[in-house]
């Protein structure tokens, strides 16, 4: 039997761009089943802060198109601590709340499980980050944004690029993922990408750029995902003019522009399937899970699974930017 009636939904951790989309998809898949909604803002500090309103049909309008998060996000310290979660399962019991939707990454992912092992509570997960970095979901809601915004800005400065003779390092986000990297990269015609996933050896990026150059190649892009083991774009870019002098080098870092920007339609219809999932996987009894888009139909993915998993990079495509590029 459905003992659903109330549910609340939360952003946290990093934005991404069709956050909105996934709380209007929560909100109206939850009224159309007859459910309660209640937006919680400010994400787990919401809930410890007591910072729930309910939310309306109309109380989503509008906001599709929108990037960003209307409910606000936040990385929690208190949440972390057991008198913290404490306070949060009050706040929900409060509101007669019986289950949650969750969307963030693997940090939002790893307290909503340990949330679940010590109150029980229903929690379901949508992957809203721009990294891409979850196990469980060909795309993260915001991933396609980001590569979208990332290769606007790499052909723009490829004209400059090439009006000035110059070599640009572009740095991207990507800590511990080289998705966004990969991607921008092979898309904005990069001469080679740099990620964490693979090592960086400067006496081969110098190699691809002297070639470059012998054949009358003046300009180029080379983009460097932060956590590059070789540095971010400031330190390869010094490391190569060492060994390079032919180039007349700049550095660019893209920083949260990426996160920002209205989400692109694959992100919106992405974040409203996710958003409906989730709701309709807590009307069937489930808990614990990511829901995830695989080959084009809903999957469900237990979060310590999510977390724990990481999603290969795709050492092929690697490959084949180099050979397009050379």
């Amino acid at each position: 039997m459905n003992t659903v009636e109330k549910i609340g939904v939360l952003t946290s951790g990093g934005d991404s761009p069709g956050m909105n989309a996934c709380i209007r998809a929560v909100v109206r898949t939850g009224i159309y089943h007859g459910l309660e909604v209640f937006g919680i803002r400010n994400g787990y500090d919401g809930l410890i802060n007591n910072d729930i309103i309910k939310l309306e049909s109309s109380s989503v309008s509008n906001i599709i198109q929108r990037g960003g998060t209307i409910l606000k996000t936040a990385r929690s310290e208190e949440f972390i601590t057991k008198e913290g979660r404490q306070k949060a399962y009050n706040n929900l019991k409060k509101y007669g709340l019986d289950a949650m939707v969750v969307i963030g990454g693997n940090g939002t992912f790893t307290g909503a499980n340990i949330f679940i092992n010590e109150f029980d509570f229903p929690i379901m997960g949508a992957p809203g980050t721009i990294d891409n970095d979850l196990y469980g979901t060909d795309n993260t809601i915001g991933y396609d944004t980001a590569v979208n915004t990332v290769v606007d800005a790499v052909d723009k400065i490829r004209d400059t690029a090439d009006s000035h003779n110059r070599l640009f390092f572009i740095e991207v986000m990507g800590r511990d993922a080289g998705f966004i990297a990969l991607r921008s990269g092979i898309a904005g015609g990069a001469e080679d990408i740099l990620i964490p996933e693979t090592v960086t050896y400067i006496d081969e990026l110098v190699e691809i750029l002297e070639k470059g150059f012998r054949k009358n190649k003046k300009s180029g892009v080379i983009i460097v995902a932060e956590g590059d083991d070789a540095g971010g774009a400031f330190d390869v870019a010094r490391k190569v003019k060492e060994k390079c002098s032919g180039y007349d080098t700049r550095v660019t870092i893209l920083g949260h522009i990426q996160r920002g920007g209205s989400p692109t339609s694959f992100d919106r219809i992405l974040a409203s399937t996710m958003g409906y999932g989730a709701v309709k996987a807590l009307l069937e009894g489930r808990r614990g899970e990511m829901v995830g888009v695989i080959h084009r139909e809903l999957a469900y993915t237990p979060f310590e699974k999510a977390i724990k998993h990481h999603k290969e990079i795709k050492r092929e495509l690697l490959e084949m930017a180099r050979i397009l590029s050379s």
